[in-house]
């Protein structure tokens, strides 16, 4: 599921991002219950980043896990359109590439993969990178 608060965004191709980010769950094994996407305002996700995870940091994205079950992917996968932006100047990557690195990079975090070490970081890059080339 798809959804917006406190901005004005429109998801360009939702069924495509619908079935690229089930077809990378499957691709991992996993099973998808429910998954929401919510894109906002940095405002709204440092308030969420703050008063959930106690840090006082603008970011990207916050990717709640859900579920009860390790095969089972749930969760709620809140992220920022105007740091996407930001990033994607930064990066010189472009709006679409970023944007879909990050709901990727949520992804990836409920199905296990972590990236708080230099290794975990590059290997969650390396299947973000995979999972970016098989999406059409």
């Amino acid at each position: 599921h798809f959804f917006v608060e406190e901005i004005h965004f429109k998801l360009p191709s939702p069924q495509k991002t619908s079935s690229w980010v089930k077809k990378a769950i499957a691709s991992e094994n996993k099973e998808l219950g429910e998954l929401n996407f919510i894109f906002c305002s940095d405002e709204y996700l440092h308030r969420i980043n703050h008063q959930f995870l106690n840090h006082n940091t603008f970011t990207d994205i916050v990717t709640f896990d859900n579920s009860e079950q390790p095969e089972l992917i749930e969760g709620d996968i809140f992220i920022s359109i105007d740091r996407v932006k930001e990033n994607s100047v930064a990066f010189q990557s472009g709006f679409a590439k970023e944007l879909n690195r990050v709901i990727i990079h949520g992804v990836l975090h409920l199905i296990g993969y972590s990236d708080k070490s230099v290794s975990q970081r590059s290997e969650m890059r390396r299947k973000e990178d995979a999972y970016l080339s098989l999406r059409k």
